[in-house]
Parts: structure tokens; C-alpha cells; sequence
């Protein structure tokens, strides 16, 4: 803005013109310049449109960019600054954000700066407009001498704003209009009167003391005969109504509405009945209907200032129209002879009743109105409520064409001035409907029910039923040509917007909508077309797309999708009929197979597929992606379930792939590299950026976290799996990435000068890499498939050599910088195993004093010693094994085999809460045999059927393991060893249980076709199942495979051995085809509903970060806590889950995040949960400490959680 042009002032006064013309009629009507500047100051609550101003939309982005900088700075700085246990709202940042804005040097210049443009910009405008006013001095003199003396303006404006008039309107003059407006005076006097009333100040005439006899005066005259008189009196209510001030145009409005309310009353006047119909062409009815249409405006523009006069003004209002709506005539005879009453001519003028949505939209006025509809005016209610009754009944009765008859006017814009007694029954039907919708939304509303009529009482259920029944049994509207310029009032689709509305209101929602009737009426025709049989008399293919979207709406939110998946009654294990959910996949399912004759041919078919089938993943993955490339605007709300939603898709083969074709990574990739590389391209380059500060600049860290999200190892393995890298030997510097690999091979494995060079920010970037790399590699199926593929690690030490200075012939010294530390702490990170007491992870910061990093760097294995902790070292205290093996001779044989099994789970519990370190060791070990081989006897604990195996290690010796296994062996023993657990020669022995377990596993599998790669071979990953369990077993192969032999006909086989479902032929077709395990639709799901009931704050922090519980559990669950929980925790996990069943898998899980409760808080507040709960170890969990409150959770839950697991495998037909 240094450089102000003449372009400049031209544009800035073409704005400012917009804006004064838009709001021209506002301040031209004001009495005073101080209220004209209090309507300007209040432009923003009373215009709907002041953002789309241009002037408005200019100062905006000046602000912006004067501003904007220094605004986000102050952000960042008061967010950091903050002590980690405080949690400060939004709006403690904004106040002191703007208070520390306002008091800086910055703003002060920049008000400065813009009131020197204004001043420029307003006094051209202001010597042009004198100029103006020179040019047409002479026809204004003409204009002047042409208009009566009496009302005469001062010469100094052209204009007829009230800003400079110098005429006051007198006692006498307003006596004089009194009394020419007479009846008995002549026509011409009575017009002119009338004329010199509308052109006078509204405040001026309102001031005077006649004004009182004037208003009386001027309601008989709306009567008056002469269409023009009173119009022209209307006229001067409307001028009223925009230019004066509450207290003074609540007179007009309560004398118009009361006047409204006596012509009602009278008999003397011809008001049209039902059967007649209204003609609009009848002048009678034409002033009948512009008086309501007056009061209508006035009704809706009201709410917008009322709030700033005392209450009565408002309450005068309110009840005035609410006697006025409540009036009824005699009813005693026919229905087709009935007087049309006031809310008639309401809803002709105001269909959806949007005058009543204002009225109850502020708390101030909604009160008001309850309390008057509850002590006074509670028939409008009820009629409101009888003619919904009313038209549903019709719709019973009545045929088709002839409802369609009744409701032909919907939507249909072009049509006569006439309508028939059936249209306006079908029109107060949809100003019933609007009204009772908006009023439901709110508690005081909904007390006013049950409503009685004549016949029955309608219960708040009983309304509800019958919105939702008129979807389907009530006729749709013919199609219509332009729909884009007409708005539906199909029966249909206005209860399924009332519905939608209730629906987002969660209180209301709850208490209304959440029952068991109301979603059997909702469900009522799927059931009928699953059966066979018509949905409804009426139902069409768009009253299902209606259902369908009402139902996502309430599986949107937790009550309604648990009401969807149980019912009511949650906790019952008792299967009655198919729940809600059950019906919906049912119907889905049939639709995708395209099996549901009644829709053969429909042009709508495909339609109702998309609104029912969201198993069609490609296409909502493509509807996400286009709202992100949009960036549409979205609510807080769904923002952070948006992220959620990525993460739960991403967690899943197909879901990776879905993300990939739909441009979602794509779009990730460049947004990345734009910020990584590049910096923004929308923002001008005044000065170079600003180093950053944090490894990883506050500008990538959004992508960061969002490819933290992504690469799940399902979604690895499909991005990645069998591609090498392009090491290219020369890339272009507008060679922008777009995949995966390019990220890996561009940022992370940095082994060639080529890619060095390609990158303009080659520390920051590669330090991105490096930190990617640790978050994902603590997947260990991801690292053991990146380290099979890429050899990283070999990469990384290769960094390392090359990264030191020779200092003696034979000393090389490492150089210490960003770079070689963070390649430190990825190298102990990917190649030591261990709990958080079992291995030490050096640090990424540097320390102050003379040695900045103590921490010994290293080009080649094995790890300097300091790495590995001293306190798990030691060999199995015997004393602890001889202690339970005294435990276990009191498990007696009891004739009762399910008794001893019981008996075993009490005395486990017993001492997992006294003294559970003693079941570790050989103990362990023979304590799991004894059990799983008792319950491998036992019928009802068998789960899988028995499978025979006879394969001896010659069979399959010769048969291969991928590379991931092979280096996860390696990795395995490498732990075992450390443990003090496993002996040499354990190598060979795992890998020979591991070939056995292929074969026995291949056994039981299906057969199948599938584009997905995790679906084309064996267990793509490596079983850490296995490998824990023969680390347990002491390194014997042979007690290894044989618990696992029996173990696998154990229902816990499936949740704690993920390769045993693999591919499995016990599972239905479309479950394997799918790719996803049981553990992740069932278990990790139900780890989320729990979390949301028993810690709530964790659940909502997890929904801020855009990050899902579901995903950090299955990757724990999958490697079995490697990493994460010390060896005697993660045996602790394993013994807890075979002795006490699969859903305390889940429970476990839930303590977790019990125990990581205020961690997690604290991470979610720095935005970086994500990475924290994937790097970080789980410190001072202990399975031990929480068995109590795991019994709880067993209590409240076990019915429900074993009844969905026991439910994974294919139903026997």
C-alpha cells in the first residue's frame, strides 16, 4: 500500500459506491446521523450479505496481510508458553491474541496507513459529488417548486434522507391530515393527505401527540373501500416498519395484527371457505394477502433488533400474532363450508414458517413464546398437529392420484392465481409440519406434548412415527423442469428435512428420535422389499434415498449407532430380531448383488445403491478427496472426524488403495513438497523465509502428521510392497514427487550426490525423512519389509561413515549435527528390541556443557553396550517357578472339566493381583500347556474344528520364508537372547516352527482372487504371535507347535494370532475378500466404543487430532506390545487373554489409554499424539495394576463383546 495508485482510489470508490447503494434504504430512513452510524456500526448482524461485499472483502485481506503474520506468530507463541497442565479455550487465545495485536506497532501503522487511503478515497468522492450537484442545481429547482411548500427540504441536499431536513412536522399539520383523511372529504384531499403523511419523517409523525388518534384512524381506514387509499395506507405502515425504531413500530404492528385479528371475527366480511378456494385476482383477497404478506416481512425482520428494547415491546408482538393465528371459526358445519382462518393466508405468504424459525432461534424471544403457547395459545399446537394427522390419514385412504391432487402444488412455482380448498389444506400441511419441526428442536417444546384432539393423544413418539411414515407412504411430486430455481415441498422430502434437523440436534435427537418405534418406522419398507413384498403403498426409490440419509445421520453420532448396532437394550446377549445395522448391511447387500426385482429397470436404481452402499469404498474415498481438493468449508466438528476417517481407511489394504486412486496421496505428496521445498505459491516473496526453528517446520508438520496417519502397514505394503526405488542418476528440480516411493526414495534414502542436489533445503528435508522414518519403522512389519526391501539400515550407516573427520591415521571421528544425531537415534531405534526398562534410545537434543552429545555413534554393528539395559539380564528366579509349581498341583482333575477350567481362571486371577511375577519362566509355560490342552478337550470351548496334520520337518524343510520372516527370526532371537531366554541354534528352530505353521495354516485356507497384494501369498507380515510364544516356550520347537496345534480351537486363536484368519476358509467370502482381520472390525472397534464410555477425555482427544484409536491398537496387537511393554508384561498380555478370553484383549487396551490419560491430553494439546503414541514406550503399565477394573469391564460388557466375536466365522446354512 506504500504505492497508492490512481487504479487504486478508482477501485476502492467503485467499492464503496456498492456499499452505500446495498445500504442505502437503511441509513437514508434514519432520524438521526447517530443512529445512521449505529445502523453502519451493526451492518454485520442485520445484512446477510456484508461478507460478499466488496469493500468488506477488500478490508479483510488488507488486515491479512498487514496482519496475518504477526497474528499466527502470537499464536504459536502463546500456545507454547502455556504451562502443559493448564487447557486454555478458544476464547482465552483470541482475547489475548487481539489485545496483544491492537497494542502493537504493527496495527497502530496499518490504522495509520488505511485512514490516510479513506480520507483520499472520501474526499474525491465527496468534490465529485459536489460537482454532481452543480450540473443538476437547475433541475432540482424545477423538482422543488413542483412539490407542496409544506414539506419543502433545505436547499442544501438533493437528496430525501432525513439527515439534513430542517422540517419538523407539527401538532397542527398531523390535526390537519387527521382531518382531511375523512371519509366524507374528497377524494383528492384524502390522497393528497395521505401522500403529505408518507413523504413526512416516520419519528416526526410518531412524536406527535395525535399520533395515538392517527393510528386508530388509520386501522378502520385499511377497510376502506378504494383499493388505492389503502394501499396507500400500507405503504405508510411499510415505510413505518423499515425507518422507525421498536417502540414506536410495535404500535403499527399490533394495531395491523388486531385489525387482522376483528376482520377475521367479523361476519360482515366475504372470506373465502374451502371450498371456494382463493382467488389472488379478487382485489379483496389481493389486500387481504398484502396485509399478511406486510405482517409476514415484519414478523421475520423483527427478531433482528428486538433484543436491544425492553421485553414488552417484544411480548406485544408475540402474543398479538399469536391471538391473531389462533383464531377459529364456528365449526358446526362441513368441512368443505369452513371460513378459511388467518394461518391460511399465513401459509400461503410464509409456506415453511420461516417467520416462527426466527422467533424461536434466540433464546430472548423463544421464552416468550413457549410460555404463551403453553398458558394461552396451546390450539395452534394442536391444529397444527391435527392437520398433520390429517393429511396422513388422507394419504391412508385416499388413492394416489387423488393425494397427488391434494399436494400437486409442491414445488411448482409457475401455476394461476387461484387455489383450491385441497392445495390450501396441503399448504397449511407444510406450514404444520415446518412449525412443529422447529419447535421440537427445543426442551420447553417438546413439554407440550402429548397434544390431545378430538379422538386421541399424540405423544412426542407417535409425531415423530408419523413424520417418518410420510416419507414412504405419502405421494411424490411430478418431476420438475428446472429443479435448480424451485424449491420441494414434496411431503417426502419436507419431513425428511424437519427429521435431518432433529437429527443434528443431540439432546433433541436423543429423546425423540433414539427409540426403537421410530427406527422400526424408519426400517418398516426395507423390511417389506427384504420380505418381498411392496415397501408402501406409496414408497418410491426417493423416499429410500430419504430413509437412507436420515439413518446416516443417526449412525453419524455414537447414541444412534448404538441404537442402530444393539438396539436399546445394548448389554443383552439374547439375539431376538436382526438389529437396525444388521438390517441395513442386509438390504445393502442385496442391493449391490442387484437382487430386489421391484427396482428392475428404475433409472433411480443406482441411486438408491449409492445412498444405502457405502461398501462401494472407492467412491466415498473419491467424495472425501474432492471435499479436501475443494477445500470445502466444513465445521470443527467434521474437520477432525474427517482426519479420523482418513486415519480408519488407511488402517486397511483396500482403503490404502482407495486413497491412492482416488489422488488423496497424490494431493498429500504435492501439498508436502510445495511446503517442504518450494514454500507456498499463493503468497508474494518480499523476504526470504525464515529458518526454521523445530526439525520439522510448523508448516510441513500438518503433512507430516498426515502421512503419519497414512502409513499404516496394510497401507505400506500396498504402496510399496515388491517396488524398487528409481535412484535415478539425475533428477530435474521441478521434478515434484506424487507417491509413496518418491517420498522414500527423495526424502528418506538419501544415497546418491544426485538426490542431495535435487533437494533445496537438504537438511530440513531429509531431516523430515529421517523423522517419518522413525515413526513408521515403529511398526515392525513396516520396518521389517522396509529393511527386506531398501536395506535402510545398511543405508543409514553408510550415512554415518561418511559423516566423519580423520583426526589420526587410524581415528575417525564423528561429526555431530542434526543430521548424524537423528540417524543415531533411527539406527538404535530399528535394531534394538525391547520394553521401556530393556532398551535406552539416546536423544535428539544436544546438551549444554563441553560434550554436547555423550552418546556414542557407531557405523556398523553390533550397538555400543550403552544401549542395552542391565536390569532384564538375569536368569528365571527358580524359587518364583517353584511357587506356582505348587499352585498348579492343587488344580486338581475334578470329574467336572468345566469346573476345573473355571477354578484355573480364579486362581490366575488371585495371583495376577498378588503376586503376578511369578508366572513367567518354565512355570508359564507349563501353566498355558496344562490349560489349552484342557480346553482344546473340551466340546464347548472348541471354537475351530479339529484339523490333521501329519507334515514332519523333512516335508518342509526345503519350503521358503519370505524375507520379512527371515529377518524377523533373525530379530526374535536377537531379542530372546538378550533375554537371557533363548539359546544358539534357536534360529533354526523357529524358522522350522514357522514352516509348520505355514503348512498347517495353508490347510485352512480359501481359495481366491484379489487385486490387493496382502491377499495374493501367505502372512505377508511376520507372526510375532509365534515368535513370542517360542521365546515363552524356552526355544522348544516342538512344545511351540504343539500348543499351537491345540490352541488353534480356541475362538482367542483368532484375535491373538493374526495368521491363523488369514486367508481363512472360516470366514465368509466377503470378510476374506476384504482383506481387513477380525481384530481390527471387531476388537479395535469395540476398543473405541468402550473408550468413548469409561475415558471420554481420551476418546475426544484422539477425535482433536484427527487420529483413531483403532490404528495404534491394531498395531500393538499385531506385534504383540513388541516395543511397547517389558518381556514379563507382554507375557502377563498373552497368559491374560488365553486364560480369561478374547475381549480381554480389549480391555486391556482400554487401561492403556486409562493409564496414558493425562499423556495424551498433554500431547494432544503440542499436536503430536500420533507420533508420541507410536514412538513412545509404554511407561509404568503394568497389566497387573488394572486387573480390577478389568473385571468391571468384564461385567458391563463380556455379553456383548464375546456375542460379535463368536460371530466373526461363516454361519453354518
Amino acid at each position: 500500500m506504500a504505492h497508492f495508485s490512481g487504479e487504486d482510489e478508482a477501485m476502492l470508490q467503485a467499492m464503496l459506491r456498492q456499499l452505500f447503494q446495498s445500504v442505502k434504504e437503511k441509513i437514508t430512513g434514519a432520524p438521526s446521523l447517530e443512529c445512521a452510524e449505529e445502523i453502519l456500526l451493526h451492518l454485520e448482524e442485520t445484512d446477510e450479505n456484508f461478507h460478499n461485499y466488496e469493500f468488506v472483502k477488500y478490508l479483510r485481506q488488507y488486515i491479512c496481510n498487514t496482519l496475518g503474520s504477526m497474528i499466527e506468530e502470537e499464536m504459536e507463541k502463546w500456545t507454547s508458553d502455556q504451562n502443559q497442565g493448564e487447557e486454555f479455550g478458544y476464547d482465552t487465545v483470541v482475547q489475548h491474541v487481539t489485545k496483544r495485536t491492537q497494542e502493537s506497532k504493527e496495527y497502530k501503522e496499518m490504522i495509520h496507513s488505511l485512514k490516510n487511503i479513506m480520507m483520499i478515497v472520501v474526499e474525491s468522492m465527496i468534490n465529485k459529488f459536489e460537482e454532481d450537484e452543480i450540473r443538476s442545481q437547475e433541475r432540482q429547482k424545477k423538482i422543488q417548486k413542483e412539490k407542496s411548500s409544506s414539506y419543502c427540504t433545505d436547499n442544501c441536499s438533493d437528496s430525501d434522507s432525513s439527515f439534513n431536513q430542517s422540517y419538523k412536522f407539527c401538532q397542527g399539520k398531523l390535526q390537519l391530515i387527521l382531518d382531511q383523511l375523512d371519509p366524507g372529504q374528497p377524494k383528492e384531499v384524502r390522497y393528497e393527505a395521505l401522500q403529505t403523511l408518507c413523504s413526512a419523517p416516520p419519528s416526526d409523525v410518531l412524536n406527535c401527540e395525535n399520533w395515538t388518534t392517527l393510528c386508530e384512524k388509520l386501522t378502520v381506514y385499511l377497510s376502506d373501500p378504494d383499493p388505492v387509499f389503502s394501499d396507500r395506507i400500507l405503504k405508510f405502515y411499510a415505510q413505518t416498519f423499515t425507518l422507525s425504531p421498536l417502540h414506536m413500530t410495535k404500535e403499527i404492528y399490533t394495531s395491523l395484527a388486531k385489525y387482522l385479528e376483528l376482520y377475521f371475527l367479523s361476519r360482515e366480511n366475504n372470506i373465502p371457505t374451502l371450498s371456494t378456494g382463493i382467488d389472488i385476482s379478487n382485489p379483496n383477497v389481493n389486500h387481504l394477502l398484502k396485509k399478511i404478506r406486510l405482517l409476514n416481512e415484519y414478523q421475520k425482520e423483527a427478531p433482528s433488533f428486538w433484543i436491544r428494547h425492553p421485553e414488552k415491546y417484544m411480548e406485544e408482538i408475540v402474543e398479538s400474532t399469536l391471538s391473531l393465528l389462533s383464531v377459529k371459526h364456528d365449526q358446526s358445519h362441513l368441512v368443505s363450508q369452513k371460513i378459511l382462518d388467518p394461518i391460511y393466508f399465513l401459509a400461503l405468504v410464509d409456506t415453511k414458517a420461516v417467520w416462527f424459525k426466527k422467533w424461536m432461534h434466540a433464546y430472548y424471544s423463544r421464552t416468550t413464546v413457549l410460555r404463551l403457547l403453553e398458558k394461552k395459545y396451546k390450539s395452534l399446537i394442536t391444529t397444527a398437529v391435527q392437520q398433520c394427522v390429517q393429511y396422513f390419514e388422507l394419504c391412508e385412504t385416499m388413492k394416489g392420484d387423488e393425494v397427488l391432487g391434494h399436494s400437486k402444488s409442491c414445488g411448482i412455482k409457475q401455476k394461476t392465481f387461484y387455489y383450491s380448498g385441497q392445495e390450501l389444506q396441503y399448504i397449511y400441511f407444510i406450514h404444520s409440519l415446518s412449525l412443529l419441526g422447529r419447535l421440537l428442536i427445543y426442551t420447553q417444546g417438546r413439554k407440550l406434548f402429548p397434544i390431545k384432539l378430538k379422538t386421541r393423544k399424540v405423544s412426542l413418539t407417535d409425531l415423530l412415527v408419523l413424520f417418518t411414515r410420510l416419507i414412504y407412504r405419502s405421494p411424490a411430486c411430478p418431476k420438475m423442469t428446472s429443479p435448480g430455481h424451485l424449491e420441494d415441498y414434496s411431503p417426502a422430502s419436507m419431513a425428511t428435512e424437519v427429521l435431518c434437523i432433529l437429527c443434528d440436534q443431540k439432546e433433541c435427537a436423543i429423546e425423540c428420535l433414539y427409540n426403537n418405534t421410530v427406527i422400526e418406522a424408519l426400517l418398516q419398507p426395507i423390511h417389506n422389499l427384504m420380505k418381498g413384498t411392496k415397501a408402501a403403498p406409496n414408497c418410491s426409490e426417493t423416499a429410500l434415498i430419504h430413509i437412507a440419509h436420515i439413518l446416516a445421520r443417526i449412525a453419524s453420532v455414537e447414541e444412534g449407532l448404538t441404537l442402530l448396532l444393539y438396539g436399546e437394550n445394548m448389554n443383552s446377549s439374547e439375539e431376538k430380531s436382526p438389529t437396525g445395522a444388521h438390517l441395513i448391511a442386509q438390504f445393502s447387500k442385496k442391493l449391490l448383488d442387484e437382487d430386489i426385482s421391484i427396482f428392475s429397470g428404475s433409472e433411480m436404481f443406482p441411486v438408491v445403491k449409492g445412498a444405502f452402499t457405502s461398501g462401494a469404498i472407492n467412491e466415498c474415498v473419491t467424495f472425501m478427496f474432492n471435499r479436501y481438493a475443494k477445500k470445502l468449508q466444513i465445521s470443527r466438528h467434521k474437520k477432525f472426524g474427517y482426519g479420523v476417517l482418513v486415519t480408519q481407511v488407511a488402517s486397511t489394504a483396500a482403503g490404502a488403495i482407495a486413497l491412492q486412486n482416488s489422488g488423496f496421496i497424490n494431493a498429500l505428496i504435492t501439498e508436502l513438497w510445495a511446503n517442504l521445498e518450494c514454500g507456498r505459491d499463493d503468497v508474494r516473496v518480499t523476504h526470504p523465509r525464515s529458518t526454521p526453528v523445530d526439525p520439522i517446520d510448523q508448516s510441513c508438520q500438518k503433512s507430516f502428521l498426515a502421512l503419519v496417519n497414512l502409513l499404516s502397514y496394510p497401507a505400506v505394503f500396498e504402496l510399496v510392497g515388491n517396488q524398487s526405488l528409481p535412484n535415478k542418476t539425475e533428477y530435474s528440480l521441478r521434478e515434484v514427487p506424487t507417491s509413496i516411493i518418491d517420498i522414500i526414495d527423495r526424502l528418506i534414502i538419501l544415497n546418491s550426490e544426485a538426490k542431495i542436489r535435487s533437494l533445496f533445503n537438504y537438511e530440513q528435508s531429509h531431516i523430515f525423512g529421517l523423522r517419518l522414518l522413525s515413526v513408521v519403522c515403529c511398526d515392525l512389519d513396516t520396518l521389517l519389509l522396509l529393511e527386506a526391501q531398501y536395506q535402510v539400515s545398511e543405508m543409514l550407516l553408510n550415512a554415518q561413515e561418511e559423516n566423519t573427520l580423520e583426526t589420526s591415521e587410524s581415528h575417525r571421528e564423528f561429526i555431530i549435527d542434526s543430521l548424524s544425531v537423528e540417524r543415531n537415534h533411527v539406527l538404535v531405534r530399528i535394531n534394538l528390541i525391547g520394553g521401556p526398562m530393556e532398551r535406552i534410545l539416546p536423544p535428539r537434543l544436544l546438551e549444554k556443557g563441553d560434550e554436547p552429545y555423550p552418546w556414542p555413534m557407531f557405523s556398523s554393528y553390533p550397538l555400543p553396550n550403552c544401549y542395552l539395559s542391565d536390569c532384564v539380564t538375569r536368569s528365571t528366579d527358580l524359587k518364583q517357578d517353584n511357587d506356582l509349581g505348587k499352585l498348579l498341583l492343587r488344580f486338581k482333575m475334578s470329574d467336572k472339566q468345566t469346573a476345573w477350567i473355571e477354578n484355573c481362571r480364579r486362581q490366575f486371577c488371585k495371583i495376577m493381583k498378588a503376586k503376578p511375577d511369578i508366572i513367567s519362566g518354565s512355570a508359564l509355560v507349563e501353566l498355558l500347556e496344562k490349560f489349552v490342552l484342557h480346553l482344546s478337550e473340551s466340546p464347548s470351548e472348541c471354537y475351530f474344528p479339529s484339523v490333521e496334520y501329519t507334515a514332519t520337518d523333512a516335508n518342509v524343510k526345503n519350503e521358503n520364508l519370505s524375507s520379512v520372516q527371515q529377518l524377523g527370526i533373525k530379530m526374535t532371537v536377537r531379542y530372546g537372547k538378550f533375554l537371557n531366554l533363548l539359546k544358539d541354534g534357536a534360529e533354526n528352530d523357529l524358522t522350522m516352527v514357522l514352516k509348520h505353521c505355514e503348512r498347517f495354516l495353508k490347510q485352512q485356507q480359501a481359495s481366491i482372487k484379489s487385486p490387493l497384494l496382502c491377499l495374493q501369498r501367505n502372512y505377508t507380515s511376520h507372526d510375532w504371535f509365534v515368535s513370542s510364544l517360542f521365546i515363552i516356550m524356552l526355544g522348544d520347537k516342538d512344545k511351540t507347535f504343539r500348543f499351537l496345534q491345540q490352541f488353534s480351537r480356541l475362538l482367542t486363536s483368532a484375535f491373538l494370532w493374526l495368521p491363523r484368519l488369514h486367508i481363512s476358509r472360516y470366514l465368509p467370502a466377503d470378510t476374506i475378500e476384504s482383506g481387513i482381520h477380525p481384530v481390527y472390525f471387531c476388537s479395535t472397534h469395540y476398543i473405541e466404543m468402550l473408550l468413548k464410555a469409561e475415558v471420554p477425555l481420551v476418546f475426544s482427544a484422539f477425535h482433536m487430532s484427527g487420529f483413531a484409536p483403532s490404528q495404534i491398537c491394531m498395531q500393538w496387537i499385531t506385534q504383540c506390545f513388541w516395543n511397547y511393554l517389558d518381556w514379563i508384561e507382554i507375557c502377563h498380555y498373552i497368559a491374560t487373554c488365553v486364560f480369561l478370553g478374547p475381549d480381554y484383549q480389549v480391555y486391556i487396551c482400554i487401561a492403556i489409554f486409562k493409564h496414558l490419560q493425562q499423556d495424551i491430553l498433554q500431547h494432544t494439546q503440542t499436536q503430536d499424539l500420533q507420533v508420541f503414541l507410536k514412538e513412545e514406550a509404554l511407561h509404568g503399565f503394568r497389566v497387573s495394576d488394572y486387573f480390577e477394573y478389568m473385571e468391571i469391564l468384564e461385567q458391563n460388557y463380556r455379553p456383548v463383546l464375546l456375542r460379535d466375536m463368536r460371530n466373526i466365522r461363516v454361519q453354518s446354512t
